[in-house]
């Protein structure tokens, strides 16, 4: 998130030096069911994404059937989040994927 003037630094501080606030997600996907495969591939793909905006994959964990996972992401900053989202790559590979693209649910969430 950009400091109060909306200056930023990718680097994970504001524009002052303290360090920018981690943004701690859970995303649950739904794979399409006549796609478990594709989608899961997609995960994988789009998953690798994350450190070139500041993120990490903390847990990935897959039902029985391979149709839902769930994954605990954190990125350093809001500005790494919000740069994944607009990532070109990620939205390549969800277009190329059209209807069989994994239905995603994503909650930000924090330690209690």
């Amino acid at each position: 998130m950009p400091d109060i003037d909306g200056r930023h630094d990718p680097a994970g501080t504001t524009d002052r030096g303290r360090p920018a606030a981690a943004v701690h997600l859970v995303a649950q996907v739904e794979m399409a069911a006549d796609a478990v495969g594709a989608g899961q591939r997609y995960e994988d793909s789009v998953l690798a994404l994350l450190g070139r905006h500041g993120g990490h994959l903390d847990r990935r964990l897959r039902t029985g059937d391979g149709r839902t996972e769930v994954h605990l992401i954190r990125f350093a900053s809001r500005h790494g989040y919000e740069s994944f989202l607009a990532d070109p790559d990620r939205a390549a590979l969800r277009a190329a994927l059209g209807h069989a693209a994994p239905s995603t649910r994503v909650l930000e969430v924090h330690e209690i």
